[in-house]
């Protein structure tokens, strides 16, 4: 298997791996911690898993690239709010504005993200220095 399609399945494992901790979090909140809002309860576990993807990117997906960790963190952060926003955006032209079915437009807006956040990933935030 190529370099590039091991890093792919890296990639793929660290995202179930960090869409399971958001699950497992949020599970936590709700039914042992009994947080009132759902809300507040998802926001807290997505701090997490989204931290567990960030980790996971750095040490396991594209493991080397020189640069500090505390910069590739915020280079991650800005990616995923940009992510967070065009998810809301395709639900709110699919579902709110078209009518159309939230499952369908939810599934479209998680494609993209998924393949924006690996090119994102790998040609910005965790990009090789090369000198």
């Amino acid at each position: 298997m190529s370099p590039r399609a091991c890093e792919l399945v890296r990639y793929l494992i660290n995202g179930v791996a960090a869409t399971a901790i958001h699950y497992l979090v949020l599970s936590v909140n709700l039914n042992i911690l009994h947080f009132h809002s759902a809300a507040l309860a998802n926001m807290l576990a997505a701090v997490v898993g989204i931290s567990a993807s960030f980790l996971g990117s750095r040490y396991f997906v594209f493991r080397a690239s020189g640069q500090r960790a505390s910069t590739q963190a915020i280079k991650f952060a800005l990616l995923y709010g940009a992510m967070a926003i065009m998810h809301g955006g395709v639900l709110l032209i699919w579902t709110d504005w078209l009518k159309l079915d939230f499952r369908i437009g939810f599934l479209i807006a998680t494609l993209l993200q998924v393949s924006i956040s690996y090119f994102g990933n790998r040609n910005m935030v965790f990009k090789e220095q090369h000198l």
